[in-house]
């Protein structure tokens, strides 16, 4: 008899057949509770992210908003233009990347295929400009000086150009009113990024990927307001992206316009003015080097002293900043870039910083007289001040005897300063002062005039400067010693002997560093902008300004108007006995001082000018030449880079400044017709119904008249170009003056 059941099924297979319904119901569960998940509780989520895949978007670039001088001249603005884009998605579709389309349309454009294809690769650490830097998804731009003739080959030819567009478009501009150039002001535009898309994401100012923004100067500073927002228009389309209707239109709002302090007319002055007193400096010749000078860079400075707002501001080597605009050529982006540039992007009033020279003498004064010097006191103005070994010398070894601190100011006496700041620093307690011993009334006055931290300029990436105090030795030391204790020979050239010293005792205040650092030589670093600040404020009372550009920002259509309000950092460190009595010395700096024999003729006994000259040593290099001057309105600050003296190389360029500004003729008569800003503009720009702003006509700079004194002053000018001589790195470390050191760097003059 079998024993197999009748059903012919072991007990085996019935186990089998449970497990495997019991697994295809839970299958069955599973899949019922994420259907019930995904259409009824998260249904009409899922539905809106569904009913997204048939909308497409289409958008619409803000007008980006103007950048107006303080009367209401473009500086910066908009202009239509045929823009030739290439779509990225679309070209990487194609067999070949798309290189055949891109052949073909350098052969349109007229430009070379490799410049073409540049424009279109994405830019990384391994690639060098040009490259698009933008989001990849973004139609990228190939030039913006298409014809219509071009565009119209392009767009009647489709077919042989998928991925290719050809379409009107608001460009930036930047117009250069009167020859005003103000580009490292200005600043730049670029594609913004994927990643900075998504880290605005959240914010109340996201990006879309059609968006250029700032990427120096104002344009930077200000990209917020200036950018606006785009305009998106979405459609709804089937499956085949035939359009079936308008989902719905979001206007694009055109971005607000910035007022700024900027007076286009005195800016060209100054851009002219620098320009020329660097090629005038070219033509000189360097009696310490055997050589010319070089004169590669520098910066002015013009500033209402009572409010701290930028009349004009120009740094050199300068560039035109179109060449930015439908993205930057190879050739143009080495030009700017290249070890041989001099680096014109660098804006050298905020970011460009040296040992200021005996420009520095105020703070060392206000230090004297805090520390309880009289300011009417003798003290000796020897040709040479010797510290053991070391002697440092006056200027061509000058002796005036017993003078007061106002008259050392004056004729900028080095040894009068030497002496005071030694004797502060052997009651210190010299090199070794005992703790709360050093009172350290030299370098706590820089810091209480505002030195050694930006001055807040509305500008981005300002650099602070140094004040080479206790404290910052201390971590120079730390950061430096090793290298220091490798290189350094007790018995080595000059280099070597100041890292041997700088080893065994770098993190000390030695007794040649206070006597340095008194005249602004040594590790002391300044910027224009800082001394223009300092200048202002010895002007106005004593009241230091953050240096300000905007004036205010005015919505496209002119209904709103916000005023930037200039704001006050503190105030000077010294009394107004004090303030009025540096006044007087700094007005005979220009009538019998350093600087009188660049000021012959000027009229003041109408408009007081004060001034301070001076010429710093760099390590390396030739001498620096630093001009710090005032009016009641104004400070102006020039400086250039390897040009020799104070007044030298900077004192007629700044007295022309000064004529333009006051209308002051070759005689010495004031004509307030034409002036340029006989006293600075207060009103903004008058605003039309419409929200537009009439903007009042810009004359060329003609310095020939103004300048046919000077050039018999100065030297004939030459037709050499704007500096673009590179400059080797280097600091004002190794400037110290000792006995050791060879002729060529004596002490020259301030």
């Amino acid at each position: 008899m079998s024993n197999i059941p009748e059903t012919g099924r072991t007990p085996r297979v019935q186990i089998r057949l449970v497990v495997i319904q019991i697994l295809v119901l839970s299958l069955l569960g599973t899949l019922g509770g994420r259907l019930w998940y995904l259409q009824i509780r998260n249904g009409s989520e899922y539905a809106k992210e569904a009913s997204g895949n048939h909308v497409q978007q289409v958008v619409q670039p803000a007008v980006r908003g103007e950048i107006l001088d303080a009367r209401g001249v473009p500086i910066a603005d908009n202009e239509t233009r045929l823009v030739v884009s290439a779509s990225r998605t679309d070209l990487l579709k194609m067999k070949d990347d798309g290189k055949g389309v891109l052949t073909k349309l350098a052969s349109v454009l007229g430009m070379k295929p490799q410049d073409v294809m540049g424009k279109v690769r994405l830019c990384d650490s391994k690639t060098p400009q040009p490259c698009w830097n933008g989001s990849p998804y973004q139609p990228i731009p190939i030039t913006d000086e298409a014809t219509p003739r071009q565009a119209l080959q392009i767009r009647e030819r489709s077919e042989d150009f998928p991925g290719i567009t050809a379409e009107p478009e608001a460009v930036r501009r930047y117009p250069s009113p009167g020859e005003a150039n103000t580009a490292q002001v200005l600043g730049y535009l670029s594609p913004v990024t994927d990643n900075e898309i998504e880290q605005a994401k959240d914010t109340d100012s996201p990006y879309l990927r059609s968006d250029q923004v700032g990427r120096s100067g104002l344009e930077r500073q200000y990209d917020k307001a200036l950018r606006g927002k785009a305009g998106v228009t979405r459609y709804e389309v089937d499956n085949l992206g035939r359009v079936i209707g308008k989902a719905k239109s979001d206007p694009a709002q055109a971005g607000s316009n910035l007022v700024t302090s900027i007076d286009a007319r005195v800016q060209r002055v100054a851009e002219y003015e620098l320009d020329n007193a660097m090629k005038i400096a070219r033509t000189q010749f360097d009696d310490i080097t055997g050589e010319n000078y070089k004169a590669d860079s520098g910066a002015v400075v013009v500033m209402e002293a009572k409010t701290g707002r930028i009349v004009a501001m120009a740094s050199a080597p300068t560039y035109d900043p179109n060449v930015w605009v439908g993205g930057i050529s190879a050739k143009d982006y080495q030009q700017l870039t290249g070890k041989g540039s001099d680096y014109p992007l660098l804006n050298r009033a905020i970011q460009g910083q040296s040992a200021p020279g005996s420009t520095f003498k105020v703070v060392s004064t206000a230090a004297a007289v805090e520390a309880g010097y009289s300011f009417d006191g003798n003290y000796p103005c020897t040709s040479s001040y010797s510290v053991g070994g070391q002697v440092f010398k006056n200027f061509e070894g000058e002796n005036f005897g017993p003078i007061s601190l106002g008259r050392a100011l004056e004729v900028s006496c080095d040894t009068v300063f030497y002496g005071l700041a030694d004797n502060e620093w052997k009651k210190d307690g010299g090199i070794n002062p005992k703790k709360g011993q050093p009172k350290d009334y030299f370098y706590k006055a820089a810091h209480q005039f505002g030195l050694g931290k930006p001055t807040g300029i509305d500008l981005p990436n300002e650099v602070s400067g140094r004040v080479p105090d206790r404290e910052w030795k201390q971590k120079y030391w730390e950061a430096n010693k090793d290298s220091w204790c490798r290189t350094g020979k007790k018995d080595g050239d000059y280099v070597q002997k100041i890292a041997y010293e700088n080893c065994l005792e770098g993190n000390k205040m030695r007794e040649g560093d206070s006597i340095n650092y008194s005249i602004g030589q040594g590790d002391t670093l300044l910027t224009p902008i800082q001394e223009a600040v300092i200048y202002s404020a010895i002007s106005n009372g004593g009241t230091m300004w953050n240096p300000t550009i905007g004036k205010a920002v005015i919505s496209a259509d002119g209904k709103h108007v916000s005023e930037i309000k200039p704001k006050s950092h503190g105030k000077l460190p010294i009394d107004q006995k004090t303030r009025d009595v540096m006044e007087q010395a700094l007005a005979g700096v220009v009538t019998r001082g350093t600087a009188a024999w660049k000021f012959g003729g000027w009229p003041q006994d109408k408009i007081a000018l004060h001034a301070k000259t001076g010429t710093a040593e760099v390590y390396g290099k030739q001498t620096t030449s630093w001009l710090a001057t005032y009016s009641k309105d104004y400070a102006v600050i020039m400086t250039i880079a390897q040009a020799g003296t104070g007044s030298g190389a900077s004192g007629e360029a700044v007295h022309n400044i000064y004529d333009a500004l006051y209308g002051v003729q070759k005689d010495g008569s004031i004509d307030k017709k034409k002036a340029l800003l006989y006293t600075p503009q207060k009103d903004l720009p008058k605003i039309q119904a419409d929200g537009s702003i009439t903007a009042p006509k810009i004359e060329k700079y003609d310095p020939k008249a103004d300048q046919a004194e000077g050039e018999g002053q100065q030297g004939m000018p030459t037709d050499n170009p704007s500096a673009t001589v590179p400059t080797p790195n280097s600091t004002n470390r190794d400037t110290r003056r000792r006995t050791a050191r060879p002729k060529k760097r004596r002490r020259i003059l301030t």
